[in-house]
């Protein structure tokens, strides 16, 4: 991509699925037995902090050769809690910049969560709420899973909302699980109107893993009943893609926004371009999935990489 002139300033806004970014700690609120150093998968200290280094590292460049700095706006999924967010701000090439985040915790039976980095130089909090999203198993009880995290603020002094999801695994089948997809997707829209009928020309960002891609109904009607516009459309490709299953690419992973972002007026952000961020040292180098997300862990084989998903991103342009 090229920069168009030095009037316009570039800021990234990025999403990234971190594949179980656990501490090393047994809570017993949550199934996280997997994820302790006396577990099968042996996750130690030296293990965790290496993937947190690799994580800062991964974040600190995306977008980075354009924006000339570090994401404004970081979207997470596969967060445990505060402590493994506040270790990867305070990691190595993270550490030199002034972020903050927002979290809570979510009632996700395996204690996994969303959560959103942001860069305090250039995005001001006004406020954050979280929205459960109810599910119930064919016995009747509940499945519990990631909330919906809605966050506004002001980005270099424009308002804007940011919604980051999580939405729920097809883990039991693609047509088993599609009807909770689809209600998160409904979910997300009610948060949409709701934000709309207070304002009805606000800028929103939606991003998250999805679990399904661009082409699926429950993403389709994100754009087709609201405003909205999904650059993701665009990269979708039998070659490429945010992660990779059974030698097949997906992009699950997508960042949405408002229409609005096409409008180009003084001081005001717009939308310039989207990307995934599938630089050649995120990938595996050899063997039989050369090519794919250098991963964490293929099972329980400790593998030592960064995440079974790649980042995906947007630049917004600043006129001056």
């Amino acid at each position: 991509m090229q920069i168009e002139n030095n009037t316009s300033d570039y800021y990234t806004v990025a999403f990234y699925n971190l594949e179980n970014l656990f501490d090393t700690f047994d809570d017993r609120q949550t199934h996280d037995d997997d994820y302790t150093p006396m577990s099968e998968k042996k996750w130690t200290l030296k293990r965790y902090n290496k993937k947190v280094r690799k994580l800062g590292y991964v974040i600190s460049e995306i977008g980075s050769k354009v924006s000339k700095k570090v994401p404004v706006i970081v979207g997470l999924a596969e967060v445990e809690n505060k402590t493994v967010i506040e270790d990867l701000i305070d990691s190595k090439f993270l550490k030199t910049h002034p972020y903050d985040y927002v979290h809570y915790d979510s009632p996700d039976e395996r204690g996994i969560d969303v959560a959103m980095l942001y860069h305090k130089d250039y995005f001001k909090l006004n406020w954050s709420e979280v929205y459960p999203l109810e599910l119930y198993k064919e016995d009747g009880s509940r499945d519990y899973t990631r909330d919906i995290l809605v966050v506004n603020g002001l980005l270099n002094g424009e308002v804007m909302h940011v919604i980051i999801n999580h939405w729920p695994s097809r883990r039991e089948g693609v047509v088993k699980t599609q009807a909770s997809r689809l209600r998160a997707s409904d979910k997300v829209l009610e948060i949409v109107k709701a934000i709309k009928t207070k304002n009805s020309n606000a800028k929103i960002l939606i991003m998250g893993d999805f679990n399904d891609g661009p082409d699926n109904k429950s993403v389709k009607q994100l754009t087709y009943k609201e405003d909205l516009y999904n650059p993701m459309e665009q990269l979708r490709s039998f070659h490429r893609g945010s992660l990779n299953y059974k030698f097949k690419w997906n992009l699950f992973d997508q960042i949405l926004c408002s229409t609005n972002f096409f409008e180009h007026k003084h001081n005001k952000h717009s939308f310039s371009k989207a990307n995934i961020f599938d630089k050649e040292f995120l990938k595996q180098f050899k063997g039989k999935f050369k090519g794919n997300p250098f991963r964490t862990y293929a099972g329980k084989a400790y593998k030592g990489g960064y995440s079974d998903h790649f980042p995906v991103y947007l630049f917004l342009k600043q006129k001056q």
